[in-house]
């Protein structure tokens, strides 16, 4: 009898002992069969752990010290045996329709080794907010390959829905994409964040985006990115951090680095939001580029400024 593939499901955790609950029993109630949930704390302070502990042999738990998002993305991988691999913050939860489907899709399109799909924004009551894509006009289901479009280093994004890439709760991967991104830097300001992911994702193999909503992204105010007043703020540094790393383990991707660069430099222009990390990033990136380089990257700095001021 055909055995379904293993399903791994990693959700990562930080002094969200309040919604931890909600999202593990998301993943246990599952409809597909085969599935491993694996929990990471990632130095927790609250009573994570204490909810970590009560599901017992239910979950795997990985207990390490605070090291930022990326060490815990690291830590879950490697402690997951599945070939596939979903993610999920801790504040999130899933349908239980949610395996089953993106495996079907993977099943399907053997050559896909990541697939994307939309969420819905909830309240902490789990009542519908507004979504940012609520609106947009949603295209079939189907396969991108960005190979050849990433290394050029232009505006990616047109090549996608108009919804764009998710957050990391609205992310799955095959494992052999995975073993060939993580593990991620673990820097100091412990923000690499998934962009780092899901733009070496979009680089490296052809993938799926489905427009079905699988997993209830909850917004309660603390939320590391989204809905944050902030964001700008936040956008640039990930924009700064996930350049530097990705031009330093993938060199031949400087292009499309230079341009993420630019786009924060052009951030912090017009936001007047660069803070010393800022700089500090944005001075260490330039050191190590080209002339050449650094003269695109200012001429694509002035142009992104003049287009998003008009």
């Amino acid at each position: 009898m055909f055995e379904k593939p293993l399903v791994s499901i990693l959700i990562n955790n930080y002094n969200y002992a309040s919604f931890l609950d909600n999202a593990i029993k998301s993943t246990l109630e599952q409809t597909y069969s085969n599935i491993e949930v694996i929990v990471v704390d990632d130095g927790s302070t609250d009573n994570s752990r204490e909810v970590i502990a009560s599901y017992e042999d239910k979950i795997v738990a990985v207990l390490q010290e605070n090291g930022g998002q990326a060490s815990a993305f690291n830590a879950g991988f490697l402690a997951s045996k599945g070939e596939y691999i979903f993610l999920l913050d801790s504040d999130d939860y899933m349908l239980p329709s949610k395996a089953a489907e993106i495996a079907n899709i993977f099943n399907n399109n053997p050559e896909a080794d990541w697939c994307f799909h939309r969420q819905k924004l909830v309240n902490t009551k789990g009542e519908s907010i507004s979504n940012e894509d609520d609106d947009c006009e949603l295209k079939p289901d189907r396969m991108y390959d960005l190979r050849k479009i990433m290394p050029k280093g232009g505006n990616y994004s047109r090549y996608l829905p108009s919804y764009g890439i998710p957050a990391t709760s609205a992310l799955c991967f095959r494992r052999r994409l995975l073993a060939k991104i993580l593990p991620m830097p673990e820097t100091e300001l412990k923000i690499l964040s998934d962009n780092y992911i899901k733009e070496l994702a979009l680089a490296l193999s052809p993938g799926y985006i489905t427009s079905q909503q699988l997993t209830m992204q909850t917004i309660h105010g603390q939320n590391a990115y989204t809905h944050r007043l902030d964001n700008s703020q936040i956008a640039a540094l990930i924009f700064l951090q996930t350049a530097y790393w990705i031009r330093a383990k993938f060199p031949w991707l400087s292009r499309h680095t230079n341009n993420n660069v630019a786009m924060a430099l052009a951030i912090n222009k017009l936001s007047k939001v660069a803070t010393s990390k800022h700089e500090k990033i944005a001075a260490r990136y330039l050191t190590e580029s080209t002339l050449i380089d650094k003269i695109l990257i200012y001429a694509k700095t002035i142009y992104y400024q003049l287009k998003w001021k008009n």
